[in-house]
């Protein structure tokens, strides 16, 4: 019991001590930064899906009936 304790303890101490947080103008600009790159990437990935369905739509009108 004496360990969970002590774990906690140190755990806590860090969070106050030793961790550095963000000033809100840092927290602004990393946020910006996430959702542009989230919508790059879901924009990626949308024109792949186009390009793929359409490859897939040509496919299958040569086969298709």
């Amino acid at each position: 019991m004496n360990k969970i304790t002590t774990y906690f303890r140190e755990s806590y101490r860090e969070l106050l001590e030793k961790v550095t947080w963000p000033s809100w103008s840092q927290l602004q600009q990393s946020t910006v930064i996430v959702l542009v790159a989230i919508l790059l990437t879901t924009l990626v990935v949308w024109i792949m899906d186009m390009i793929s369905s359409s490859i897939l739509h040509f496919v299958y009108s040569l086969f298709g009936s």
